[in-house]
């Protein structure tokens, strides 16, 4: 078995990125000039470092598979940022927020990695703020706090619910500062479909330009991957329907390990689904969980007729009504983290008090607030939010409840990373939801726009230089070489087989399929019969696949749907590795519910003498995946059951 090594600096938890800068090694400005890497991807991590890495001097190569950057899937984070300022004055610090993600994430990520996070959180906001980020405000002038589930302090700087769209700017503007210098070059409508080794080192990749259809090389001295994360094997997802998984699926086959690929976020406040022919789901900002108060009725006989519409929500009174996280949780309420919110709402719907005309779907309320504060104060806050639920929804919030229902919304999994964010592949780093290495099983909300920009901004801009240092001697790669000329064929031997299959069945059938079998088996909870069952729904799901799809159109110019049936190719397998992953974690954790292992009150019970661990997965062509471990080694916190009621 493979022993993974963290690089984990020695020394006390507080001083250990101090340390490792102080000992790095460095690149010198002249030597930065002869040195390429490549980014892929331009949310928040990808564009920050590729903005880091061109200002710093190095030759940049930034791809993105919009038509501009400010169109990743990081606009659409809405509530906010953590950092721990503690400008409200109620007890924040760093170890706190150190400590509210260790123990969020259930006590399943590296105490170095998450104190490093906490560490440089103040520093991303003086940098927003320096590059013009619209935060809220105080009439006193200071940056506005707001809380976020798991937390008992105000940490969460936020724009209104635009923050992602925001910060994004910010990087963008920065990137497009470097682009104009000539220091980073940007490729539009690029998809990246593989990962190209020479020597066992990462020096380059195979990008789709999906305008013309042809595929193109691209070479340099390291590669970074910010590609997001892969919600979207479950079809139906919060994610925008461009972000895929395969970019890290492509670099998992060619040797970077997968970690953790079981642990999927499952967001509670989400819009219902509403009908069998919906391509994504919308997220409403967990900041609502801040003046909202979540419930369904006390009574079955209320809940039947509120799904049958004999009954308004308006109509039930007060002491019939259950506010179940605030009766089950008291300490926390309606700020419970996101996993623990999405059980309690799925536990109320499966015993018959769910609400909708489909019975899934719980109340958030904004009737007290809007007494205690008025609807001025509540329209300031959150009126993008709400505009944008009428618009779906067709109901006013402010006078009737929002309806609300988890649906998968972000991936804790990803390729495994070392301390300085490099995979088991030397010269290939992974950035932001790219990499499983902050949250464990579980996010906190306001913690991906954190992780995301730390990455970019503070950490691999270091990191990066201590791999570039002895390679300043490797010249320039050229792209006529045997290993670019075999990853080339093999892509297009992929894509002419798609193309030939020419069966009956759309792309789109064949991922919703995958879909289903994926939400049913290893959504929210998960057994080891349907994990059993899913993995071999899958395997059955993929031959049927390749003997029965149809791709139309041809390999040259736009073809979305071979886009599509690119990425399926790799959910198809994704979606496998995520049930073994889970079916051989005989716990509960964070985002990974099974069903066996939970306390009498229906809590998460986790075991740690057997799985305190990272899972970090080897590809194996033509056979079951390796699964490797990384014990958590626990030195400076106490390892404690998550409890949210005191």
């Amino acid at each position: 078995m493979t022993k993974l090594n963290a690089k984990i600096p020695s020394g006390p938890l507080a001083e250990k990125w101090t340390r490792y800068k102080t000992d790095q090694k460095l690149v010198n400005p002249a030597n930065k000039r002869k040195l390429d890497i490549i980014v892929v991807g331009t949310g928040l991590a990808g564009a920050a470092a590729a903005a880091s890495f061109g200002e710093m001097g190095f030759k940049v190569k930034v791809f993105c598979i919009q038509d501009s950057p400010r169109r990743a899937h990081s606009i659409a984070a809405q509530g906010g940022i953590n950092a721990a300022k503690n400008y409200p004055n109620d007890g924040d610090s760093v170890y706190r927020l150190f400590y509210d993600t260790i123990k969020g994430g259930d006590y399943r990520a590296r105490e170095a990695n998450v104190y490093r996070l906490a560490e440089v959180s103040n520093s991303i906001i003086d940098q927003c703020v320096a590059q013009g980020v619209p935060f809220a405000r105080e009439y006193s002038g200071y940056l506005d706090n707001r809380s976020f589930g798991g937390a008992q302090v105000s940490r969460t700087f936020y724009a209104r619910g635009q923050t992602g769209q925001q910060l994004l700017l910010g990087a963008y503007g920065a990137l497009s500062k470097e682009i104009g210098l000539g220091h980073v070059e940007l490729y539009h409508r690029h998809e990246m479909l593989d990962l190209v080794l020479i020597d066992g080192r990462a020096r380059g990749i195979i990008a789709r330009n999906v305008v013309t259809g042809e595929l193109e090389r691209f070479a340099a001295h390291a590669v970074v991957l910010a590609t997001g994360g892969y919600g979207n094997v479950y079809f139906l997802s919060t994610n925008a329907m461009n972000s895929n998984g395969s970019a890290a699926m492509r670099a998992f086959k060619r040797g970077a390990f997968f970690a953790n690929p079981a642990y999927v976020q499952i967001h509670p406040t989400c819009i219902p689904v509403h009908g069998d022919y919906q391509s994504k789901l919308t997220l409403m900002s967990e900041s609502l969980r801040n003046d909202g108060r979540i419930w369904v009725p006390k009574k079955k006989e209320d809940a039947e007729k509120v799904r049958k519409g004999v009954l308004k929500p308006r109509d039930i009174p007060e002491n019939d009504r259950d506010y179940y996280l605030e009766r089950r949780y008291p300490a926390f309420g309606n700020l419970v983290p996101r996993d623990v919110a999405s059980r309690a709402a799925k536990e109320r719907c499966d015993a018959g008090f769910g609400v909708g005309n489909t019975g899934l779907a719980v109340y958030l309320d904004f009737a007290e607030s809007i007494q205690r504060l008025g609807r001025n104060v509540i329209e300031a806050r959150y009126g993008n939010l709400f505009q944008m639920y009428e618009k779906i929804v067709d109901e006013n919030p402010y006078e009737t409840p929002m309806m609300i229902y988890p649906a998968v919304h972000y991936t804790m999994g990803g390729l495994w990373v070392d301390y300085e964010l490099q995979t088991t592949v030397p010269g290939l780093f992974a950035a932001g939801e790219a990499n499983f290495s902050d949250h464990g099983a579980n996010r906190l909300g306001a913690s991906a726009l954190m992780q995301g920009l730390a990455d970019g901004y503070f950490v691999l801009p270091y990191t990066i230089q201590n791999y570039l240092a002895d390679q300043i001697s490797v010249p320039r790669f050229k792209t006529d070489t045997p290993e670019f000329d075999e990853a080339e064929k093999k892509i297009h031997a992929e894509i002419d087989r798609l193309l030939s299959v020419k069966g009956k069945q759309s792309v789109d059938t064949f991922h919703r399929k995958l879909g289903t079998i994926m939400w049913e088996n290893v959504g929210m909870g998960r057994n080891e019969a349907g994990l059993k069952l899913a993995i071999e729904k899958i395997r059955l799901l993929r031959e049927e696949f390749w003997k029965d799809v149809r791709v139309v159109g041809s390999k040259t110019g736009v073809n979305q749907e071979l886009e599509k049936a690119l990425r399926l190719v790799d959910y198809l397998e994704l979606g496998e590795l995520m049930a073994r992953d889970a079916l051989l974690r005989n716990e509960s954790c964070g985002g990974h519910f099974r069903e066996e292992y939970q306390t009498e009150d229906g809590e998460a019970l986790r075991d740690d003498q057997n799985y305190k661990y990272v899972s970090a997965w080897e590809y194996k062509p033509d056979d079951v995946p390796e699964k490797h471990v990384e014990p958590l080694n626990y030195e400076f916190i106490e390892v404690k059951t998550r409890n949210y009621k005191v």
